[in-house]
């Protein structure tokens, strides 16, 4: 597939893996917890195992996270979790890493195209990583697992998406880094970039189909 770029009026953005750090940050963590092995083997590489059970997890664990968006249960998780938030439980979050160089090239983008987030993340969890880098002032809309009725894998998002802006759904661009960015977009009638800086790796987003890697 190619990418059309006449086509494009508006870029959606994911956030996990595509504009926050979010696998390397889980790799680091893991890893301090893993590093206990050296001791039996020094010469043990522990960072590499955690990437690997790190990247090995993305694909069943959308799927897991997708069960209760397709029971119709998203809705009342995430007002369980906001409720603890409120209550000051889960207030610690894990530190938010930026992929490398990602503001100048979202800067230069802004130039160009109108922009939205298109997140599986909750609203909390979206909004304070965004916010934690003045990142939200970028964006014309800030989509996030609530938003819709159903959120990615679904075409949902890039539909409301397209709305807002005033677009047709075909002239959107997703950009993410797993296959759910990649099947929404195709279901939406969107084009699709696929990230090699997240969870997802150049073959699966490939038989994805995305346009381009």
């Amino acid at each position: 597939m190619t990418l059309d770029i006449q086509r494009i009026k508006l870029l959606c953005f994911d956030v996990d893996g595509t504009i926050s750090d979010t696998d390397d940050v889980m790799v680091n963590k893991l890893n301090r917890y893993i590093s206990v092995l050296t001791r039996f083997d020094p010469s043990f590489d522990t960072y590499n195992l955690a990437r690997r059970l790190v990247m090995g997890i993305e694909t069943p664990a959308n799927l897991v996270f997708s069960i209760p968006d397709r029971l119709g249960m998203d809705d009342e998780i995430a007002w369980v979790i906001d409720r603890f938030y409120r209550l000051g439980i889960g207030k610690r979050r894990p530190p938010f890493w930026l992929i490398k160089d990602i503001l100048p090239v979202l800067d230069v983008l802004a130039i160009s195209y109108p922009m939205v987030i298109i997140s599986a993340r909750d609203h909390q969890g979206t909004m304070a990583f965004l916010d934690h880098f003045d990142l939200a002032r970028r964006f014309q809309a800030i989509i996030t697992a609530q938003t819709c009725v159903h959120t990615k894998p679904y075409p949902d998002p890039i539909l409301h998406a397209a709305a807002l802006a005033g677009v047709r759904p075909e002239e959107c661009l997703m950009i993410g880094d797993t296959t759910v960015d990649i099947m929404s977009a195709r279901k939406a009638g969107a084009q699709s970039i696929g990230v090699l800086c997240g969870f997802g790796n150049e073959a699966e987003l490939r038989k994805a189909g995305a346009d381009l890697i």
